[in-house]
């Protein structure tokens, strides 16, 4: 029986445009990773704190979201 996957949570305050992207991409593999030890549907929730302000990183992480296609931006608590 595979383990139960936790959700993640990455706390982007402070970053950078360019570190968000960086962050982001070293963290996937590992996101994946988790995912496919998990249950099926092999869906691991991430979620992404992104702080107050311009939401330069909000628009940061929903671009990343939609160029990365093992990513998709669903509903908080529908994996779990």
């Amino acid at each position: 029986m595979k383990a139960q996957v936790e959700s993640i949570t990455i706390d982007l305050h402070g970053y950078t445009k360019e570190a968000v992207v960086e962050k982001l991409n070293a963290s996937l593999p590992s996101w994946i990773d988790a995912a496919m030890r998990g249950d099926y549907p092999f869906v691991v929730p991430v979620t992404i704190i992104c702080g107050a302000g311009g939401q330069v990183l909000s628009e940061v992480v929903e671009q990343w979201i939609r160029d990365n296609e093992r990513v998709a931006n669903a509903r908080r608590n529908m994996f779990i």
